[in-house]
C-alpha cells in the first residue's frame, strides 16, 4: 500500500477540496488544512494558484509521480490545439482511470492496486500496468475469477458516481469500452479542475 493511499483524505484537506466527491471525506466536516495551524489560510500568489491547480489535478489520478505527470504535459504541449484539453484527455486514457470511471472499483487508488494484482484484461489480454494507455474502442474486462470480490460488488452497486458517456459499460459481462477521448467538459470531476493553470505552471 502506498503512502498516498494511506493518507488520501489528507490530500483533500491540504488542497481544500473534496477531491473525489466522496461522502466519507473529512473535508465534509472540517474544511481546515491538517495540522496545528490548519486554520491559517494565506492569499495565494499566481505561482501558488498554479501550483495548487497542478497538485489538485495530479492528486486526483492517484499515484502519478511528478516525472510521469510532467511527461503528460510535454506530450500534450507538442500536439495541435489546447494543451490543457490534450493533457486531461491523456490522463483519462490511463487504464486505472477507465477502471475507476467504469465503477468496477470504489476509488482511483483501488483501481491501481486492482490492475497491479492482475484482475483486469484489455482486449482479452491481462494487463497489470495502471498507466497503460487505451485507444478508442478498447475493451476493458474484469477477470471472471475477480468478479465476485466484495470490492467489485460494492463498487458496481454504489450510486456514488455516474459513468461518463465516453465509457460504455456492460455489467453483465463486466466489460467497459473506452469509446473516445473526452474533452474537459465531458469529465465528471467532483471539483473544478483548471488544466490551463497547470499549463501556465509548467510553461513558466
Amino acid at each position: 500500500m502506498s503512502k498516498r493511499h494511506a493518507s488520501k483524505y489528507k490530500i483533500d484537506r491540504r488542497l481544500g477540496v473534496n477531491l473525489w466527491g466522496r461522502p466519507k471525506s473529512p473535508f465534509n466536516k472540517r474544511e481546515s488544512r491538517p495540522g496545528q495551524h490548519g486554520q491559517r489560510r494565506r492569499k495565494l500568489t499566481d505561482y501558488g494558484t498554479q501550483l495548487a491547480a497542478k497538485q489538485k489535478l495530479k492528486g486526483y489520478y492517484g499515484n502519478i509521480s511528478e516525472k510521469q505527470f510532467r511527461k503528460y504535459y510535454d506530450e500534450a504541449r507538442h500536439r495541435t490545439g489546447d494543451t490543457g484539453e490534450h493533457m486531461v484527455g491523456l490522463l483519462e486514457r490511463r487504464l486505472d482511470a477507465v477502471v475507476y470511471r467504469a465503477r468496477f472499483v470504489p476509488t482511483v487508488f483501488a483501481a491501481r492496486q486492482f490492475i497491479n494484482h492482475g484482475h483486469v484484461k484489455v482486449n482479452g489480454k491481462r494487463v497489470n500496468i495502471a498507466s497503460y494507455r487505451l485507444r478508442d474502442g478498447d475493451v476493458v474486462e474484469v477477470k471472471e475469477k475477480s468478479r465476485e470480490m466484495p470490492l467489485v460488488l460494492e463498487a458496481i452497486q454504489s450510486q456514488e458516481r455516474d459513468v461518463p458517456e465516453y465509457v460504455s459499460v456492460d455489467y453483465k459481462k463486466m466489460q467497459a469500452t473506452f469509446v473516445r477521448t473526452p474533452k474537459l467538459a465531458d469529465i465528471p470531476y467532483p471539483t473544478q479542475m483548471e488544466p490551463n493553470l497547470v499549463v501556465e505552471f509548467y510553461s513558466r
